[in-house]
């Protein structure tokens, strides 16, 4: 399917022309047949051979109706543009006109109406030499009367023309459904209609509410009034939706594929039409179907950051337009450059931004959307509209490959500064480091410590050249002692008293363990490196299984030593605690008897 909205002035002969090509009645309302005026969107189509079914959104061509004329061709690819021979250009041909520029349409179609009435040649020459200045170009122009029926047939072959010239969509992209008009069916519930520019809507399916988030099921689904089972882009579709809040859809929400978007009150922008720093303040931003009130803060001369009444589900390279409702103006068209901009907080920091958009692409660059950031998730970047330009570092994170390297040379000019500060902890826990760097994400530290040479992770921490601790003289000769003492009786830790008499306070303990000098089993407790080593071989020379006494006895210590030891072996594998107070060496098979004979 193909979709074509409708543009002119009032009273052109728009709706009649798409009566004489459908058979169909593109006014919907009473009041707008007994007018004889469009006051709102009109759907219809068509089959032609060659372009296959062809839908129209008829839209009103009155001055006070635009806002109306843009719900309907926002989300459209291409126009039938009608002027009327015996009237020529006029005011809204031209406001219409600027609508469709500063949307960036490339693709349409000129028809002069109404030649029963008028020679056409005027109204064509002026109207192709104007839309020729805008983004349509030079349009093929048909000439034709809906009375007569002249130049029907030379307008069906125009418009199958222009459906050879659209870009083909992408049933596979992300669904964002711009709803240009809800209402209820009775026994049905809510129904929506829009244009679905890309992806495919399928029966059953969840989509989002961009508007709060809630999340809504596909229940129903029709294109041209027949029931589908899925509806692939590009297309008009009526959706059945069920689901909390349902019944608050109106026109300007948006039905999204979920958690694949981000919704945004601040863009930065690149401007077509008048300079940024003419435009008013205030104006309405009309996007898809949504039409918002935004304040304009003028950047460069051709860029501005918009701050938006209402959150808008928006990417990067999304067209949209700003007008003036109070002079019926068109000042700007616009191209989403930034959906998640930077703050200004600095002096000089709106012309450096101004400068720095100035050099973005409106196509979205991956490579340089992630150097701009430095690190991105790939699923934000996806959502922002940009595609990613590599594989992941770490989790979901994705960096550019200068930052990367970067943020590794500080990661280990933090480690080794850590450890200076530190003597009797130099290793950096990994959310310390985390913090200095001002990382998101600690997993982004452990990519970072596993592609840094020099840096090693053990315990949550990273340690550089200055692995193990150093100790200050003083701690230095009271842990000699202690080792002395140790190397006499092995299993007879020094009590809390002879430890706090030789200022070897817990910190102290805790950093000549990690430097080697000393073992620590438990709170306050002490040994020699490898004696927990010697303890299993003494202990696998017991009849086993064994009790914490029998331990204590073949080791010569106390109960206070005995049981954090035999806990900590416990932990090391080396000993296996079985039912009640017994224990057996892990290389010692149970009898199965609960005791060894001696």
């Amino acid at each position: 399917m193909h979709v074509v909205a409708t543009a002119g002035h009032v009273d052109h002969g728009k709706s009649a022309l798409l009566r004489a090509l459908t058979g169909m009645e593109p006014d919907r309302w009473a009041e707008e047949r007994r007018r004889g005026m469009t006051l709102d969107l009109g759907f219809v189509w068509t089959r032609l051979p060659g372009a296959g079914d062809i839908a129209f959104v008829d839209v009103p061509g009155h001055e006070r109706l635009v806002g109306n004329m843009l719900a309907g061709v926002g989300p459209v690819p291409a126009v039938l543009f009608v002027v009327a021979a015996d009237q020529g250009w006029q005011p809204q041909s031209e406001e219409h006109l600027a609508v469709l520029d500063a949307l960036g349409v490339r693709h349409g179609v000129l028809a002069v109406s109404r030649c029963d009435l008028a020679d056409p040649d005027a109204a064509r020459k002026e109207a192709r030499t104007r839309i020729a200045e805008s983004s349509l170009g030079d349009v093929e122009c048909v000439a034709v009367s809906p009375v007569t029926g002249a130049g029907l047939d030379g307008l069906r072959a125009a418009l199958v023309r222009l459906t050879d010239t659209l870009p083909p969509p992408d049933p596979a992209a992300d669904v964002r459904l711009w709803v240009d008009r809800a209402f209820t069916v009775r026994g049905r519930g809510t129904v929506v209609t829009g244009t679905l520019a890309a992806g495919t809507v399928r029966v059953g399916d969840h989509v989002q509410l961009a508007r709060d988030g809630r999340l809504l099921r596909v229940r129903g689904l029709e294109s041209l009034k027949e029931a589908r089972q899925e509806a692939g882009a590009v297309a008009r579709v009526a959706v059945n939706v069920t689901g909390p809040g349902a019944g608050s859809l109106r026109r300007g929400d948006a039905l999204l594929t979920p958690d694949r978007w981000l919704t945004t009150d601040l863009v930065d922008v690149r401007l077509r039409g008048d300079a940024a720093g003419d435009l008013p303040r205030e104006l309405m931003l009309h996007a898809g179907s949504a039409a918002v009130p935004v304040t304009v803060r003028p950047l460069g001369d051709d860029s501005a950051r918009l701050r938006l009444a209402s959150a808008l589900p928006l990417r990067v390279a999304d067209t949209a337009l700003l007008r003036d409702p109070g002079r019926h103006r068109v000042p700007a068209g616009l191209t989403v450059l930034d959906v998640r901009p930077p703050r200004l907080t600095r002096r000089g920091a709106a012309a450096a931004r101004a400068r720095e958009l100035g050099s973005l692409p409106e196509v979205a660059d991956g490579a340089a959307e992630l150097r701009r950031r430095g690190l991105a998730r790939r699923a934000e970047l996806l959502a922002m509209g940009v595609r990613p330009p590599g594989d992941p570092v770490a989790g979901d994170w994705l960096a550019d490959p200068d930052h990367w390297a970067a943020l590794r040379d500080r990661l280990r000019e933090t480690v080794e500064e850590h450890a200076v500060r530190n003597p009797l902890d130099p290793g950096m826990p990994l959310e310390a480091a985390r913090q200095a760097l001002g990382l998101p994400d600690r997993s982004l530290v452990e990519a970072l410590a596993g592609a840094a040479p020099g840096l090693r992770q053990g315990d949550g921490r990273l340690y550089g050249s200055r692995a193990r601790p150093t100790l200050p003289p003083a701690a230095q000769a009271a842990v000699d002692e202690v080792r002395a003492d140790l190397a006499r009786t092995p299993f007879r830790a020094p009590e809390a008293e002879r430890l706090e008499r030789l200022g070897l306070t817990p910190k102290l303990l805790a950093a000549a363990d990690a430097a080697g000098a000393l073992l620590r089993i438990g709170e306050g407790i002490v040994l020699l490196p490898g004696a927990d080593a010697g303890a299993a071989a003494v202990l696998a020379r017991l009849g086993q299984p064994f009790t914490a006494s029998e331990a204590r006895r073949a080791l010569d210590t106390t109960r206070r030593v005995v049981i954090p030891l035999l806990e900590h072996l416990d932990r090391q594998g080396r000993t296996v605690r079985l039912d009640g107070a017994l224990r057996r060496c892990a290389e010692s098979p149970d009898t199965g008897d609960g005791r060894d004979a001696r």
